[in-house]
């Protein structure tokens, strides 16, 4: 991949009317949900997606071998000169934000992932947080409890197996790990929180398996949606979903120009960027 030199980047510039460029970056197809989210804000918004087939999964690496991997690959996605780079994955955020923002800012705002408890506690019910075995009971993940859950009862969901499913899109696996998921999640949960960026691409089967008869819809939150807001905020862009439908797609695998994966199709997520222009 190639490497820019350490503060490159020109300053960040304001984007009121011009044309947008967003690159997301994850080992897979996690960034699918917030990139869909950023075409529903922007579809004139050209879009870069930078992943790494040949490193991942991230969440066993070490925090220092997860930094070098993911600088990598935001490196290659910020050679496209993004305006903005979104970290779309919640290991990544934990481990190499940091990093990344020193490498690339001021001028590629980086736009990190965390698991959306603040809003969830809001609601006032029992929450449960769904997050991959590596992130549940993390000092990280208690932190958040600790600090935006104001009080609300919470519990913490091992997910094992999910993301790598969802990532294969291997309908056995997911329909299995979302089974094991739910049965540690307490009768009594009215809210769920997706701690994983997989897991927005199931959400509804995520529903299905958790929701309880005659109780209220279950509430799930994600952060594709935020994070997407965010990213636009933080170089002055405003949404226009109805702009013209003109953005372009650029998929790097590992540093390499390639398509989406095969998998990502399986996804309404994927399915809606596999119609974006290819850039040329």
């Amino acid at each position: 991949m190639r490497s820019l030199p350490h503060g490159s980047g020109r300053q960040r510039r304001i984007v009121y009317g011009g044309r947008v460029k967003i690159a997301l970056m994850d080992s897979g197809i996690g960034l699918l949900a917030a990139t869909a989210a950023v075409r529903r804000l922007r579809p004139d918004a050209d879009l870069i997606l930078s992943l790494d087939p040949d490193g991942m999964p991230w969440g066993p690496r070490t925090p220092e071998d997860l930094t070098g991997r993911a600088l990598a690959v935001a490196e290659a996605a910020a050679a496209h000169r993004p305006d903005a780079l979104i970290v779309g994955c919640n290991t990544a955020t934990v481990h190499a934000l940091p990093a990344l923002r020193a490498r690339l800012e001021p001028g590629v705002p980086v736009v990190g992932t965390v698991p959306a408890i603040k809003p969830a506690a809001a609601g006032g019910g029992p929450v449960a947080i769904w997050a991959t075995p590596a992130t549940t009971g993390s000092p990280y993940q208690r932190r958040l409890i600790e600090e935006f859950a104001d009080g609300a009862t919470v519990t913490e969901v091992p997910c094992p197996g999910l993301a790598d499913a969802v990532e294969h899109a291997d309908e056995a696996a997911i329909t299995a790990a979302v089974a094991a998921a739910a049965d540690l999640t307490p009768d009594d949960v009215t809210t769920v929180v997706l701690g994983c960026t997989h897991y927005e691409l199931v959400a509804e089967r995520i529903r299905a398996a958790v929701q309880r008869p005659d109780a209220p819809r279950l509430v799930l939150h994600g952060s594709a949606g935020a994070v997407a807001a965010q990213a636009l905020r933080r170089i002055g862009a405003r949404p226009d979903p109805g702009a013209p439908a003109e953005g372009t797609l650029t998929v790097l695998l590992s540093g390499r120009e390639g398509t989406l994966p095969a998998p990502a199709l399986a996804y309404a997520e994927g399915r809606l960027l596999g119609a974006v222009t290819p850039a040329g």
